[in-house]
Formats: C-alpha cells, sequence, structure tokens
C-alpha cells in the first residue's frame, strides 16, 4: 500500500481494495462545527487510504442527519449509518466496527481531531507485521491553548492505573474482532475495556511519541466532569482484567478524573531480607538527636505490618558498639549482623548483606530511612512477586514531606529523580507521582527485588563503589527482560538534605556511560518531557 496519496487517489484505491485504516466515530447530538471539523481534519491526512465510518447513535438534533449526508455525498471513502434509537456508545461504536473494511482501525471521538500527517505516520508503524496496537500523544484543545500531553512507552502497569493510551488509538481490526469488539456495559469506558484486552493479546504495541490528535475539552467531556456510571464501568474493565490475566488483587478508583490503585496480593509468607549498610551515624532530626540506624530498626519493628523479615545489618567495624548493642535489644534473632572493615565501598557492603541474607525477597535499604506507609513491605513484596519484574521503589519524601524519589529517569546522558523537591500533594505530568507504574529504575536507597534476580544479574558491580551502583543495576535488571515498577503507595522518609551535592567522580561518569549511555542519550521512555508537534 501507499505511503502516502492526495485525497484524490486515495478514494480511487477505495474503490478498488479495503483500505488500511477504518476510522470509527460515534455520534450523538454533536454540534455541527465539530463534525465539519472532525471530517475535514480527515480528509486533510496525507495519507489516502482510509474510510471514515460515521454512526449517528440516534441524535435527536435535526442537523446531524443532514450534514452527514453532505460531507459523505461524492465519497466513498465516508460511510455514514443511524441507529434507530439512541442506544449508547457501545452499539454505536460496535455498528461501526461492524461496517468497518480496513485492516486497521482507529477510535476517534466526534468532537476531536487529527493532525494531517496523523495516518501517515501510523501507516509507517504498522508496516512491522508484528505490531498489533500503536497509540500517539496528543494534546488537549481549551479556548485558550493546545497543551501537549506526553505519554510513556508500552507501561503495561500504568494502564491499570489510568487509561493513558486514549488518542489516538490504532488497533488490528482482526485481534479487536478476536477479543470481542466494544463489550456491552462498559459505556464511556469502552474504550478502556479495549484497549486492556487488546493488550493481553497484542505481539507488539509501538507509542509514537507525537502529538497527532487534538482532544477537544468541552463541558461533556469524561474528564471534565464526574460521571460515576463511567468510572464504575472503567473499574469493572479492570476487575476483568486482572481475572482474564491471573492476578489476585482489587481495583480502587484513588482519583476523581479516572486514576485507579490495582492491588495485588501477595502469595504466601515469604522472608524478606533488609539489607542495611551503616557505620552508625548520627543526624538531627525533628530537633532530636538520634542514630539513625537503631531508629530505623525501631521503626521497622514497631511500624511495619509485615512478619516475616531480617533485618541483615553490614556494619562498619566503626560503628559504636552501642549502637550494635540497640541494634541487638530491638531486632533479636532477627538482626545477622555482617562486620565489614574495608574502605568505604557501598556496592561492596550491599552484595555482602546480600550473600548473608536468607530472604526470598532483597530490601536495600539506607540507614537513614522512617517507615510511614506500615504496608509498605507488602505493598512492594507484592508487585516483586510477579514473574516478569525485577525491581520495586517506593515514594521517597523528605523529612518537610515534599517528594525526594518518585522513580529514576535516564536522559541527557544524567539519571535523575523523579519528582526530587516537589510539594507533597503535587499530582506530577498525567498524575505521574500518585500511579503505579514502570520506570527506567529506582533508588537504591531503598528498593525491593527478588534474591534469585540480584544474583542472576551478578549484584551490584563494585566498580562503582559510591555513585550510579544503582543506576547500573537497573539497567541489568531491564537487560534481563523485567520490568521495574515505582508504587506511590509504600512510603518512607528519608532523611538526606534535599541540598546535597552527590559529588561524582569522573571516573564513575566514564565507566557509567561507557556501559549504559548508549540506552541513555535519549528521551526516558517511560518519563516524557516534551512533545514535537508534526505538521
Amino acid at each position: 500500500m501507499t505511503g502516502a496519496a492526495p485525497a484524490e487517489a486515495g478514494a480511487a484505491d477505495a474503490r478498488a481494495r479495503p483500505p488500511l485504516f477504518s476510522i470509527l466515530v460515534p455520534l450523538f447530538d454533536t454540534p455541527e462545527i465539530y463534525i465539519r471539523e472532525l471530517v475535514a481534519s480527515v480528509r486533510a491526512q496525507t495519507f489516502g487510504d482510509w474510510q471514515l465510518v460515521l454512526v449517528d447513535d440516534g441524535s435527536a438534533a435535526r442537523h446531524v442527519r443532514d450534514v452527514l449526508a453532505e460531507l459523505a455525498s461524492g465519497d466513498p471513502r465516508i460511510v455514514v449509518d443511524h441507529l434507530p434509537a439512541n442506544a449508547g456508545i457501545v452499539a454505536a461504536s460496535a455498528r461501526a466496527l461492524g461496517l468497518a473494511s480496513g485492516e486497521w482501525v482507529a477510535l476517534v471521538d466526534h468532537d476531536d481531531e487529527l493532525v494531517p500527517a496523523a495516518l501517515a505516520r501510523c501507516a509507517e508503524v504498522v508496516a512491522d507485521p508484528l505490531v498489533d496496537f500503536v497509540y500517539t500523544d496528543e494534546d488537549r484543545r481549551t479556548p485558550d491553548a493546545d497543551v501537549p500531553l506526553r505519554k510513556p512507552d508500552w507501561s503495561p502497569e500504568r494502564l491499570r492505573s489510568q487509561m493513558y493510551t486514549s488518542h489516538l488509538a490504532v488497533m488490528r481490526r482482526s485481534l479487536v474482532v478476536k477479543v470481542g469488539g466494544f463489550r456491552p456495559g462498559f459505556d464511556g469506558s469502552q474504550d478502556y475495556d479495549l484497549a486492556l484486552r487488546v493488550s493481553e493479546a497484542a505481539r507488539r504495541i509501538v507509542h509514537i511519541p507525537e502529538v497527532l490528535y487534538h482532544w477537544r475539552l468541552v463541558a461533556q467531556s469524561v474528564g471534565q466532569v464526574g460521571r460515576p456510571e463511567v468510572f464504575a464501568a472503567a473499574r469493572r474493565a479492570l476487575e476483568d482484567h486482572l481475572v482474564r490475566r491471573s492476578i489476585a488483587g482489587h481495583v480502587e478508583q484513588v482519583h476523581p478524573t479516572g486514576v485507579y490503585r490495582t492491588g495485588r496480593k501477595v502469595v504466601g509468607h515469604p522472608l524478606v531480607s533488609f539489607v542495611i549498610p551503616t557505620r552508625g551515624s548520627v543526624g538531627e532530626v525533628g530537633g532530636r538527636r538520634r542514630v539513625f540506624v537503631t531508629e530505623l530498626m525501631r521503626g521497622l519493628a514497631e511500624r511495619t505490618s509485615w512478619a516475616r523479615w531480617e533485618a541483615v545489618v553490614v556494619a562498619d567495624t566503626s560503628t559504636p558498639a552501642s549502637a550494635i548493642e540497640e541494634l541487638r535489644d530491638v531486632a533479636g534473632d532477627r538482626l545477622t549482623l555482617v562486620p565489614f572493615d574495608e574502605p568505604f565501598n557501598f556496592a561492596r557492603k550491599i552484595n555482602r548483606g546480600a550473600l548473608a541474607a536468607s530472604g526470598e525477597h532483597l530490601v536495600l535499604l539506607n540507614d537513614d530511612m522512617e517507615v510511614v506507609t506500615p504496608d509498605w513491605v507488602e505493598t512492594m513484596l507484592a508487585l516483586s512477586q510477579q514473574p516478569d519484574v525485577g525491581m520495586v521503589g517506593p515514594l521517597l519524601s523528605f523529612e518537610d514531606g515534599s517528594i525526594q524519589h518518585a522513580g529514576l529517569m535516564f536522559r541527557w546522558m544524567t539519571p535523575g529523580n523523579i519528582g526530587h523537591g516537589e510539594d507533597a500533594g503535587e499530582a506530577g505530568p498525567m498524575f505521574g507521582y500518585g500511579v503505579q507504574r514502570e520506570a527506567s529504575g529506582v533508588t537504591g536507597a531503598c528498593c525491593m527485588m527478588p534474591a534469585a534476580v540480584f544474583h542472576e544479574v551478578g549484584g551490584m558491580s563494585e566498580q562503582f563503589a559510591v555513585n550510579y551502583n544503582d543506576v547500573d543495576l537497573c539497567f541489568k535488571v531491564r537487560g534481563s527482560g523485567r520490568r521495574i515498577l515505582w508504587t506511590p503507595y509504600a512510603h518512607l522518609r528519608h532523611f538526606e538534605s534535599r541540598s546535597r551535592v552527590g559529588g561524582v567522580g569522573a571516573s564513575e561518569i566514564h565507566l557509567i556511560l561507557s556501559r549504559w549511555g548508549r540506552l541513555y542519550d535519549r528521551e526516558d521512555p517511560y518519563w516524557p518531557l516534551e512533545a514535537p508537534l508534526r505538521p
């Protein structure tokens, strides 16, 4: 099929063979100007191999039938149908799917518009025979401005938290039909339900990081008004998804705009090993002097609800004897003490602790931490137990409550903490500080890993004595084909100064770039910043 063609050539092609794309648009009482602008944006496509299927869901507004008839006249690529009475968006969408003849279906709302290059860019991607699902960036069109909405690359955990793929979504029609098309009972969340089912069966899912769709925000938009039945349908879609994926868990709505928590259940009662390097450092918190490691241990014992844990403390031989004695008093037989009498090497201390640990899952844990959410271990453990997950990180905040860490992003040859310094309660781009999601990495200050994965990838590289040992570990985990997840539902406080400067050595920078620079000399796949607008 041709990659690009004028509208006249596309119309001629449509008479000769099925189109590549069928654009499905259910309408109901749509203002005339919106209908005309939508159709104009489709006719303006630089790729002409399309079919536009417009299904009127029994509109009461008299202009709808007349405008559709006018716009369809003379262009065989435009198909119009009318339901005899208003039956809902699922019925209209299902009818549109039934009329589609293209290899691919594109889902478009009745009051939105496509960027002229939208189908051409999608055509380039679907030339790969393994691709089954494509989605693009979009912008939110308001009377004042078009606000770009950047999306991550394929992020299944994020899709379980919010309908982030949204517009423009293009799916292989045969797969849409195979998974059951649009299901009755999911009106308002029918696209979410379909995206979940298609993603479960898709061989390859591709994100085009360009704004190719204008989403018009009007008073009736689902994101603008609270429609309980729509959000209830989304929860049901997610619950069905968990059943199909054999995931034991629950779904709850955590934000009124349609953000959900998909919680897992821990399987069994595995032992969790906290690997804690320390030298018995002392600091002041809230005007009170504390020995960090002993206060951490006290908090683990008193505020952590998970019962099966041990603490493997890798302590410099210079650690005060009083701190060691207090650790023994607090942790009792849960404590394994590993003496360390070498020059400082954080990675080596972690590796020594991991070798001494007995748990099925390891928590790498700095000593200057404080538990905030008592069920933080259960939350991370249920994710760490997923067979394709290699690493899980929590929300870390500073003493003043502001965010220290919401995952790591890798770009421009520099790793960084997502959300660093943002006020507590900030939602972040696309509600990113409040959803469970994939991340390129998580900090070694606090993360959980299956012990088998830690040892499989070789633990921490001891060439990174001070910095980047966690970054290197994250890349090794991802290189093993496993996902790294970050969750806001496990929360700890980290008593690190907001103004701390890392003091990274030139040799560490050279080493991390020589190993992994080719992978993060670009935009972070899970935390994009700016979206280019295709002309």
